[in-house]
């Protein structure tokens, strides 16, 4: 029985969280070998201020004007 979880922060519509979860059901039941029914998908959204990345919350990013940063890359 396929169990996806998917963690985002708030702010999705209804309609884009259930079309999400479509388009996610719909690609395990073509890649696993399962009947529908036994595929679950459960979306957990995530107040901005709860989710940190460099110990900066989204909410401080938002309010600073930045962006989540990327991966540095290597200097030659």
């Amino acid at each position: 029985m396929p169990q996806v979880a998917i963690t985002l922060t708030e702010g999705r519509t209804p309609a884009q969280i259930r079309e999400l979860m479509h388009e996610v059901h719909n690609a395990v039941l073509r890649t696993v070998n399962t009947r529908p029914e036994y595929i679950r998908v459960v979306v957990h959204e995530v107040p901005r201020t709860h989710w940190a990345t460099g110990d900066v919350t989204l909410t401080e990013m938002d309010a600073a004007g930045t962006s989540v940063p990327t991966a540095h890359k290597e200097r030659s």
